[in-house]
């Protein structure tokens, strides 16, 4: 007895079975990049957020978005405080906003102009503790000490070079 010969579609099975399933694997993609596209924009407002309250925190406290860090460093121990925990906020918007919009570069240049005066603080607090720049991602650390350099701050002094 001969065999009936069987065709391929018989084998792996319909043709509405072949579609439904490229139909699911298709949705399937479709929610990967959906996800992908809802942790950009998470991310996004996540940065944009942080930055505001930068920008909120520099209006508030102009002796510290534009500081005299000399005076400050005389102003006393609660002044410091204040001061390195305003510069870690900057730098945590920094990076958050850097990493969030790594294709815009006006971000990156807004934070170079806000970074520049801070860098004789970040100079003397990486001399004395260098763990505190380690707190931070290594773009982050990069950038910073390239900033140092481009700006000629360098220990012992820590002045801001004319540049």
């Amino acid at each position: 007895m001969s065999q009936p010969s069987i065709f391929w579609w018989q084998k792996y099975g319909t043709l509405a079975q072949m579609a439904q399933a490229c139909v699911a694997l298709l949705g399937f993609v479709a929610i990967l990049f959906q996800i992908n596209e809802i942790r950009s924009s998470n991310r996004a407002v996540s940065a944009r957020q942080a930055f505001l309250g930068y920008t909120d925190l520099a209006f508030r406290n102009p002796k510290f978005s534009s500081p005299d860090y000399d005076m400050i460093k005389a102003g006393g121990r609660d002044a410091q405080v204040q001061y390195e925990s305003f510069v870690s906020y900057f730098l945590y918007a920094c990076e958050e906003a850097t990493a969030a919009f790594a294709n815009r570069p006006e971000w990156q240049a807004s934070c170079d102009y806000d970074l520049k005066p801070h860098l004789p603080f970040l100079c003397e607090k990486n001399v004395a503790e260098p763990a505190y720049l380690a707190t931070y991602s290594t773009d982050t650390q990069q950038w910073v000490k390239a900033s140092m350099k481009t700006a000629s701050v360098t220990p012992p002094d820590c002045k801001l070079g004319k540049t």
